[in-house]
């Protein structure tokens, strides 16, 4: 009998010991998660940040494309007023999207084109862009690796007795916002 209530304490101790390890696991992911959605925010500020800069010395040179700048400017605003990650995904895809227009009007004027200012910011937003993708891919990694551990056995089980959900991933929900600009010269 006693040998019995040994091995009885023994599963019950490696039950134990598996559930609060793959909880911690859990936990881990999840907090990685977190700090990879805070690297993406950093550089969406950082990007909306300079967006106002680059408007503001690019204006008088593209008086009369007003248009392309009042978007660029809905979409930083649209983006900085989203507020779960959906809205904030389609919000960002936007804003890259009219960035690109943007760039893409500036093109056609020389002027523009020499102009240090509008150069350095360009330069600036592009670093940004690319952080920002770099950030958007691991955040990606982090939500997947979760997602994983959410759905397969037996992490699942402890995944859904402590409540922890699969991750949404960030990612371009609108097939548009996937192809390039159309430049046309008049």
């Amino acid at each position: 009998m006693a040998i019995m209530g040994f091995v009885l304490l023994l599963v019950l101790v490696a039950l134990l010991l598996w559930f609060v390890g793959d909880y911690n696991r859990l936990v881990r992911i999840r907090q990685e998660l977190k700090s990879a959605w805070s690297q993406i925010d950093v550089q969406l500020k950082r990007r909306h940040d300079l967006i106002p800069n680059l408007v503001e010395s690019v204006k008088g040179y593209m008086a009369h494309e007003q248009k392309t700048l009042e978007n660029v400017i809905k979409a930083r605003s649209q983006a900085v007023n989203a507020s779960d990650l959906k809205d904030k995904a389609q919000a960002e895809n936007f804003l890259t999207q009219t960035l690109r227009s943007l760039f893409a009007v500036a093109e056609r004027y020389p002027d523009l084109k020499a102009n240090q200012n509008v150069i350095a910011l360009q330069e600036e937003l592009t670093s940004t862009e690319n952080r920002i993708s770099f950030a958007r891919q691991f955040y990606n990694d982090q939500a997947m690796r979760l997602n994983t551990m959410v759905e397969t056995v037996p992490t699942n089980i402890v995944a859904n007795m402590t409540g922890f959900a699969k991750a949404e991933f960030f990612q371009i929900e609108d097939p548009g916002h996937r192809e390039a600009p159309q430049v046309k010269f008049n």
